[in-house]
């Protein structure tokens, strides 16, 4: 009796302890839906706010790059304002073989005030342009693997419908490294001209 006791408190404590800081705990950035086909989306996205870094190729943050920006958020700025995390992070992998870019969205109330410029190296804001994108979502780990096949299928999906595509692919994850790779959210995006 003992050891099952034991075991529901542990899976309860892991259980709470998972969802006070899952995805559903952050602002997400805002998009509108415009059409919907399985696994795809065509969205409409507003203008974002983003505090960047530099991140090497297919790393997803395993370059220190991710670390820049969590220093960012905890008070690493010119005011020393600790910012909330948000979903999801955008990576944009370059093609060239150069670095690309990793970025958090800066929260709405944050972007619409006063947002603190950044004292760590390499670390930027900038603002992502207001457009629409095609995108697939798609569960599991975001890897090189992941990334390729689904920005294969995505870009089969826009040519399909007949649009007319940006060059750049954009990937972004939902979820604290932790999290259970069935209930992982990525996305592929890629603007549309």
């Amino acid at each position: 009796m003992t050891l099952w006791i034991t075991i529901f408190a542990i899976t309860a404590f892991l259980f709470i302890g998972w969802k006070l800081t899952a995805r559903g705990n952050y602002e997400t950035a805002a998009y509108e839906v415009i059409e919907s086909d399985g696994p795809f989306e065509l969205r409409d996205y507003p203008e974002i706010m983003l505090v960047t870094t530099d991140m090497a190729t297919n790393s997803n943050g395993n370059d220190g790059s991710f670390g820049r920006l969590f220093q960012y958020i905890s008070g690493s700025n010119e005011t020393g304002q600790k910012v909330k995390m948000t979903t999801p992070v955008f990576m944009e992998p370059s093609s060239t073989g150069a670095n690309g870019t990793m970025g958090f969205v800066i929260p709405q109330k944050v972007a619409e005030s006063s947002i603190p410029q950044p004292t760590g190296a390499r670390v930027e804001i900038e603002k992502r342009t207001a457009g629409k994108y095609a995108v697939m979502r798609f569960d599991g780990w975001l890897n090189e693997r992941t990334q390729s096949d689904s920005e294969a299928k995505l870009i089969d999906w826009i040519e399909k419908q007949g649009w007319e595509r940006e060059d750049q692919t954009e990937f972004a994850g939902y979820d604290p490294p932790w999290t259970p790779k069935i209930l992982r959210r990525n996305e592929t995006l890629i603007r549309l001209r």
